[in-house]
């Protein structure tokens, strides 16, 4: 990925999306990809969310549960929650516009930069943007520069990121290309094991999908294509506009799928 996104200002739009999305929806209208949800729980879910990142930047916090600490209880009705969010929203994007992108913070990440917090959410947005958009029964396109981040931050972020107590080992004969029609951008991946024990005692042997830092070019086992916004809403689990293009070993394409279907916490 070479392309400089301003995050801030997709965070400002994806979060406004968002808003118009659910405000003419039912508050108990479902959520068909958080099936578990209402739109008032989608609300009240990234309402909370830009809540707590806001509130950890804004006082340069060093452990989330200071954070938490200061959460109040859940709005009771579609008004208040929706000033919450409202609230919360431009709290966020204010607090994150006055914070030098290099300050350091808590975050789940090896990095813990206000840069890292500034990208996570406006995946955020975008991402429960959609969701807002299949509880009220619409879709409307994705930026393609943001879909293509977005990909590359699932891929190298949330699968491929690595904590000091764990090591991958990957197998290198299974390798899938995953390529963006749009924007041309691609990512060699390769299946392997991810190990560990992480700090509280929990032990880790599961098969995981780890991206280059660059597509080298090197044949694949096989390959997935498709635009950005498709390949983006596919890693997190959300309908595609179009069917995705794949290609190549089978079997590896079944252990990538396999390995991506618990989806990502």
């Amino acid at each position: 990925m070479t392309t400089e996104l301003d995050y801030l200002d997709h965070l400002t739009r994806e979060s406004a999306r968002f808003s118009e999305a659910l405000a003419p929806t039912a508050p108990s209208a479902r959520v068909p990809s958080c099936p578990d949800w209402d739109a008032d729980d989608l609300l009240w879910h990234l309402g909370e969310v830009q809540w707590f990142w806001g509130t950890i930047v804004q006082r340069r916090l060093q452990d989330p549960a200071e954070a938490e600490a200061l959460k109040d209880e859940r709005p009771a009705d579609r008004a208040r929650l929706a000033d919450f969010y409202r609230t919360a929203s431009e709290k966020l994007q204010q607090t994150l516009r006055d914070t030098d992108p290099g300050t350091e913070v808590w975050t789940w990440s090896s990095d813990h930069s206000v840069q890292f917090i500034r990208r996570r959410q406006a995946h955020e947005a975008l991402i429960h943007r959609v969701d807002a958009e299949l509880a009220a029964g619409v879709r409307t396109p994705l930026d393609p520069e943001l879909s293509a981040d977005g990909v590359d931050e699932v891929l190298r972020v949330m699968y491929g990121g690595l904590p000091p107590w764990g090591s991958f080992t990957a197998d290198d004969a299974k390798t899938i290309r995953i390529k963006a029609t749009d924007t041309g951008d691609s990512w060699l991946v390769r299946m392997g094991r991810f190990t560990g024990t992480d700090p509280d005692g929990t032990s880790y042997d599961d098969p995981e999908p780890h991206a280059d830092d660059i597509d080298s070019g090197a044949e694949a086992a096989a390959t997935i294509s498709g635009s950005a916004a498709d390949l983006d809403c596919w890693l997190w689990h959300r309908p595609t506009q179009q069917p995705l293009e794949r290609s190549g070993d089978e079997t590896v394409l079944a252990e990538l799928d396999a390995s991506i279907a618990p989806g990502i916490n």
